[in-house]
């Protein structure tokens, strides 16, 4: 079965004579468009791609599934056309993304029906080409992190190391990174998502780096954090803590575990080591092509069984305030035997970056 023949078989359970996909997502998954201007009607026996002029080409060369229709007057008045001009009657929409002024613009006289999570939840669970593109991001954001290490250095700032290692990215395959590259040194290292910075980076210094970078569509996503110099010993039996959690969190992950089990046993742990008031997000999410996608363990898909082929964050950190942070982040394949990592493991202790060797 194709991805889009997978959504057909969900409309008649839906009580749905179509589907229209308007996240822009969602659209490439099915049809493997990757413009920005478009629409996905789906019925039972047929889809429609919806979009202008300007990609006529690129959907003739991206698109096999669908037929393509160019619309004069909007998407969604187009789309409404299309469904009344083939009798769909009950034609579901993606609440998530269409906003109420785009709601507006639907055509009056046919019944739509608000849906949630149809096509994302189809997402979940990635196939082999899809599993090949997310190894090869995991890869490049890889080099990329061996290329920080052998480069970096006590009086160059944040942003100069964020800035450098987005660079290669970019010079081994990727188009992009997954999100703004985070590199947060010494004691800015207990803001788990801060930004880069014109802080300089001082020897001694623990820093804690949160990348991913985008390959055919695909993402990755990793925390590292290492010293570069002797680090506060805190810091050392912080970052023991964090790594044993990563890996214990890891040994959890298998088929049929909820989010919450995954979530709460981090959470215990860390409690359990005596900073459970210092890790207050969740310990992970899917990934794909969107960097925070299903399933994972918070929010809402505390109470959602994993599943073979999913493909899930593990990253649980310690914040001191004052102090610094740590983070250990990897990217794994939920398989029937278990979780397995795609990237490499993270050390058990904490990685120093000879200040002498840096030139």
């Amino acid at each position: 079965m194709t991805r889009l023949t997978n959504l057909q078989a969900q409309l008649t359970p839906l009580k749905l004579d179509a589907l229209l996909v308007s996240d822009p997502v969602n659209v490439t998954y099915l049809t493997g468009f990757t413009g920005d201007e478009s629409a996905l009607l789906v019925s039972a026996e047929k889809a429609w791609l919806i979009t202008d002029s300007r990609f006529t080409e690129q959907v003739k060369q991206e698109v096999t599934d669908a037929e393509m229709v160019l619309h004069e007057h909007g998407l969604f008045a187009e789309a409404g056309s299309l469904a009344q001009a083939h009798g769909l009657r009950t034609v579901g929409f993606e609440a998530e993304t269409l906003t109420y002024a785009d709601f507006a613009k639907l055509p009056q006289g046919l019944n739509w029906q608000p849906t949630q999570n149809v096509v994302a939840q189809l997402r979940e669970v990635k196939d082999e080409h899809e599993l090949a593109l997310i190894k090869r991001a995991i890869a490049i954001a890889e080099s990329g992190y061996q290329h920080v290490l052998a480069t970096i250095k006590p009086g160059m700032t944040e942003l100069e190391v964020a800035t450098d290692l987005d660079f290669f990215m970019r010079q081994q395959g990727a188009s992009g990174t997954s999100f703004e590259t985070i590199v947060a040194s010494g004691a800015r290292a207990a803001m788990p998502h801060g930004a880069a910075t014109a802080k300089k980076i001082e020897a001694g210094d623990v820093v804690t780096l949160d990348w991913g970078c985008v390959y055919q569509g695909y993402v990755s996503d990793i925390t590292r954090t290492f010293a570069v110099g002797e680090p506060d010993p805190k810091l050392k039996a912080i970052y023991k803590i964090v790594a044993e959690c990563n890996q214990a969190t890891a040994k959890m992950m298998a088929p049929g575990v909820l989010g919450k089990t995954i979530n709460d046993f981090a959470h215990g742990f860390i409690d359990q080591a005596g900073y459970g008031q210092y890790f207050g997000h969740g310990t992970g999410h899917g990934i794909g092509l969107s960097i925070h996608e299903g399933p994972g363990a918070w929010g809402p898909y505390r109470d959602v069984p994993q599943a073979i082929g999913n493909v899930e964050t593990d990253e649980p950190g310690i914040y001191v305030p004052d102090l610094g942070g740590v983070r250990v982040e990897d990217d794994l394949l939920i398989t029937a035997a278990g979780a397995q990592y795609l990237t490499t493991p993270a050390p058990s202790e904490l990685l120093i970056v000879p200040v002498q060797d840096q030139t």
